[in-house]
């Protein structure tokens, strides 16, 4: 996932179920990981560093540090080039347009701008290979003025994938919508651009 290839063939011809905002879960850090970055709290699991370059920044969970192998994984991509609402809204259909062409798109939402945040945008799509799917959820949001893609994935692998998939978006990915949308902690981009660099 380092490159976020998107080269896929649609796997499941099962009916997707439609994502629905439920109730909202904030999720907590310690005041050291705000600083450093180094371990971000979603959804109440911890989520190590493993992987940072050209604002992409990846973490997993305890035991799964192999990043060919991972199971659950959060994605903090920052954009230093989106300083705006309406930049931040091309970014959202840009990536829309790649997870249409490349998946199934489950859901889209956006939560209009208010008088103390701007709008933010979020994409649900299942991406997969020949022997992998990736349930991806996508948020798009404005942090410190900065432009920030916080992407929660979910892969299964093996030859049925497809309805293994299926059961897991039936019984999470409702939750998994409003955590990720209700994730207030966000890693500061400064903070992120502080984490060690990949070669």
């Amino acid at each position: 996932m380092k490159a976020k290839k998107w080269l896929i063939h649609t796997l499941m011809a099962a009916t997707y179920l439609s994502v629905s905002l439920a109730s909202s879960v904030a999720s907590d850090q310690s005041s050291q990981a705000e600083s450093t970055a180094s371990v971000l709290t979603f959804h109440g699991v911890d989520y190590e560093h493993r992987w940072s370059k050209d604002g992409q920044n990846e973490f997993t969970p305890k035991g799964q540090a192999d990043l060919n192998a991972w199971v659950d994984m959060v994605t903090i991509n920052v954009n230093d080039k989106v300083s705006t609402g309406d930049q931040l809204a091309a970014l959202a259909n840009g990536v829309l347009g790649t997870y249409s062409g490349n998946g199934k798109v489950l859901r889209t939402h956006s939560k209009p701008q208010e008088a103390d945040s701007p709008a933010e945008h979020l994409v649900v799509a299942v991406l997969g290979a020949s022997n992998v799917l990736e349930a991806a959820f996508a948020r798009f949001v404005m942090v410190d003025g900065v432009g920030v893609i916080a992407v929660y994935s979910h892969r299964i692998y093996g030859a049925n994938a497809g309805p293994e998939m299926t059961t897991w978006i039936r019984s999470n990915a409702s939750q998994v919508d409003s955590a990720l949308m209700a994730w207030a902690k966000l890693p500061k981009p400064g903070a992120l651009k502080r984490l060690p660099q990949s070669d």
